[in-house]
Parts: structure tokens; sequence; C-alpha cells
């Protein structure tokens, strides 16, 4: 790294980076109620029954080199050039490959329209050839607040041509063109702000440098890819588009909060953690520092999201998207894992371990293909039930390496985050005994929410919570 970070450039960092999340995904829950409402989940779920397709697909486009420009230590102006034109050539492949397999897709699921959904939705390989080098140039300056801008401005005016569509009754294409003119609007607005220009130049022995650490992260990242919508693609196809429009929306409100929360704090985790790397101790502090805090932030969120769940499903979606509800359930135990997970992957990537972080890969994804192979027997919710399995078994399997690197073991971590959880049940099990006094969903959600966040404080100052002291005095 160019320069030593202090703690107010990560303190500023982190928040505008929480904004960028928050104001984007707040934003962006809020169109997709109103998409939800006037669309089917059949439609969502023809959508995700592709996500697979694409997703491994900006792997090799955007994954490994991303995270190796972040990462090392002295990064030139042919460096972000060679990535930029490698990528563009990788997605030119994918997309030809993509293009001429979309009949075969198309005939595996049995459903003709994904043969111009796929080919369409592929062209945003181009556009993520771009963002990934204007973002790895945001995150390595820690200029996190032309984030902001352009993602908030890209979803606002993208989900209201998204529901626009839906209103005219354009259907799952509403979907296709909101997440199209999404990303190209990210790219625009960033290419405005983020003063980099591909200059004429391209260095094979760089890329080879930078391959040596971003080609086990890109293997890492196929992997991990190709494990999440492996679900996706098994449930559409043994259950229904409509099974697997349930199991994504049942997905999609925890995700919402944890990546907004969690994903902001490892956003500005990667490049502190790396300024640092040759400080063991202070990679240390840092990386306890946001398992700490993200637990105590993201625990209570969790368990009063699972209380509330089926009130705020009928209230949002109406009655037709109730069969979401057990996987809301199942997902917010799986999420609250995501501290402990990406703090110690982060640390492990900042280090320069790229070979390690691999080999945790490898080995969980083994685990948790076997276990999704004995699940899938036992139906949808098994599958997901699985998943939460797996994530707990990962926890320990991803924590492992940093007893070594960092003398930072599973049992401390778990010690750290303790509190925060034990008094999170607490609130849960105060809100949930609402239910049977208050009356209307509305009412009920309001109340639930008002009093579980007070009762949290109030917790945490009885319990004397050093994490709550430590957010009090940031702010």
């Amino acid at each position: 790294m160019e320069n030593k970070i202090g703690k107010s450039q990560i303190l500023s960092s982190l928040i505008w980076k929480f904004m960028e999340r928050g104001g984007t995904q707040g934003v962006q829950f809020i169109l997709q109620i109103f998409l939800a409402r006037l669309l089917t989940p059949n439609d969502y779920g023809i959508i995700a029954l592709i996500t697979i397709f694409i997703a491994l697909a900006r792997v090799f486009v955007q994954s490994g080199f991303n995270t190796a420009l972040i990462q090392g230590k002295d990064i030139t102006e042919d460096d972000y050039s060679s990535v930029f034109y490698l990528s563009m050539f990788v997605a030119l492949i994918l997309y030809t490959v993509l293009f001429f397999i979309a009949p075969v897709v198309a005939d595996f699921y049995e459903i003709k329209e994904l043969i111009l959904i796929l080919r369409v939705l592929s062209l945003t390989l181009f556009i993520g050839a771009v963002t990934s080098i204007q973002n790895a140039i945001v995150a390595r300056k820690m200029q996190f607040k032309k984030l902001f801008k352009s993602s908030l401005g890209a979803v606002v005016i993208s989900g209201v041509i998204g529901i626009v569509m839906a209103y005219k009754g354009y259907g799952v294409w509403a979907l296709v063109y909101q997440q199209l003119i999404n990303q190209l609007l990210i790219t625009i607005i960033l290419w405005g702000t983020v003063k980099w220009r591909p200059k004429c130049c391209f260095s094979f022995k760089r890329i080879r440098v930078l391959f040596s650490y971003g080609g086990k992260l890109l293997a890492s990242a196929l992997l991990d890819t190709l494990y999440k919508n492996l679900r996706s693609l098994i449930i559409g196809k043994i259950y229904s588009p409509s099974t697997l429009g349930y199991y994504n929306r049942g997905n999609q409100f925890p995700q919402i909060i944890v990546t907004n929360i969690n994903g902001s704090i490892t956003s500005v985790l990667l490049p502190a953690m790396s300024a640092e790397q040759d400080d063991k101790i202070r990679v240390k502090q840092i990386m306890r520092r946001a398992i700490v805090t993200s637990s105590f932030i993201i625990f209570p969120m969790m368990i009063g999201l699972a209380v509330i769940s089926k009130p705020l499903v009928i209230l949002l979606l109406t009655e037709k998207w109730l069969p979401c509800v057990p996987f809301v359930w199942v997902f917010c135990a799986s999420y609250s894992l995501w501290p402990i997970h990406t703090a110690n992957l982060q640390a492990i990537n900042a280090l320069g371990r790229s070979d390690i972080f691999l080999k945790l890969e490898i080995i969980k994804k083994i685990m948790g293909v076997t276990i999704l192979i004995i699940s899938v027997k036992y139906g949808v919710y098994a599958v997901a039930l699985g998943m939460l399995l797996s994530g707990i078994i990962s926890t320990f399997i991803n924590s492992y390496p940093n007893k070594k690197l960092l003398n930072y073991a599973y049992k401390e971590q778990i010690f750290d985050i303790l509190p925060s959880l034990l008094i999170s049940l607490i609130m849960g099990g105060l809100i949930y005994f609402l239910s049977y006094i208050v009356k209307g969903n509305f009412s009920l959600i309001v109340i639930q929410v008002i009093f579980g966040g007070i009762s949290y404080v109030l917790l945490s100052i009885i319990f004397k919570l050093e994490c709550y002291k430590y957010l009090l005095n940031i702010y």
C-alpha cells in the first residue's frame, strides 16, 4: 500500500460505504416491494434459474484480479489497464459461450423464454469488466463516497424503470432490464467520478504477478459461486420456478440487511488490513473489532427479522408470498454467521495467503455438496436447513488458520460475540410474546421494532457491552 491508513480514514470510509450500501439497498428494497406486488413468484424464479450461469461467468471477468489490485503493495497504471483488457477479452469469450448455450439452458429447464433472457443479461459481463477496475481503485484509495453517488443514482433510475415496465405488463422482462440498466448506470456515473482511463498498454509480466495471488482467489470465487447457486439450480429443476421464487425471496429480506452492514465493514476491512499486513498484532485488532461490531449490529436484526417475518411478508408482499416465511427463518440464522466468515477470510486475504483461502474453499465445498446431496432427498426445506448446517461447520473451518496466523482462535472469537448473541436472543423472546397481545400486522411490527430496539439498548447498558460503548464513542 502506498500509505498507512489511519483510524479516521477507516471510520470515514466505513461510514461512506455503509451509506452507499444502506442507501442503495434501502431504496432497492422499497422498489422491490412494488415489483413483488406487481409480479409473480414464477417471474422471480425464472430470473433465478439463469443466475448461476451469469454469476459463474462474472467470476472469471471480475474476481481474483480485482482483489489483487486492492491487496498489492505496488500497483501501477499499467496493472489497471492490463487487467482491464484481459477482463474485456474474457468477457467476450464467455458472452459468446453463453449466447450459444442459451438454447441448451432453456431445454434443461423446459422454458423457451430463457434463451433471449440469458443472452440479454449476459451483456452485463462487459459492464462488469469496467466496473471491477473502478471498484478496485475506489477501494484502494478508500474513496467510497464516489460509490455512494453512483450506486444510489443507478438504483433509483433503474428501479423506477422496472416498476413502470412491470405495471405495463412486461412481466419477467421488467426484472431483466432493471438489472441491466442498473449496472450500466453505475459504470457511467463512476466513469465521470473516478479519474481513470485505460491506457494503450498490456503487460503479460504484470498479469502473471497479479495472477500468482489473484488466480487462487479466482478459483476460490468460482467454487463459492458454483456452490451458492447450486441449490437454486437444483430447486428450479426438481421443484418449480415458483418454489425457487419463494426460496430466493426468503433470502432477500435478511440478505439486504446483512450485506449492507457486514458488507460495508468488510469492504473497508480488506484495504485497511492489507495496509497493516506486516503488523499482525494490528491486523488482529482490526479483525476483532470488525467481528465484535458487526455481530453486535447483525444479531438483533436477524433475530428480530425472524420474529416479525410473517406479518412483514403479509403487509409488504401480500399473502401470495407467505410460503417464503420459513426460508426467512433459516436465512436469518445463516446470515447471523457472516461476521465470523468474512472477517476471518478477509484477514487471510490481507496477509496475502490466497493459497490458504483456496484450500479452505475446497474443503468447505466438498462438505457442503455432501450435505446438499443428502438433504435434497427430503424436500426443499431440508435443502435450506442443510445450507445452515454447512454455514455452522464453515465457521470452524474459516477460523482455523487464524489461530496460527494471528493468534486469534475460534474459541476467542466465540467469546467475543457471545454477549451480543445472548442479549439478542433475550430481546427476540420479549418481542415474540407481543404477537399474543397486539393485533393488526402494521401495529404489531411497529411496536415489536420499537420495543426490540429499546430493550436491546437497555440490555447492552445493563450488561455493559464493550462494543456498545465503542459505537457510542464513535459518535
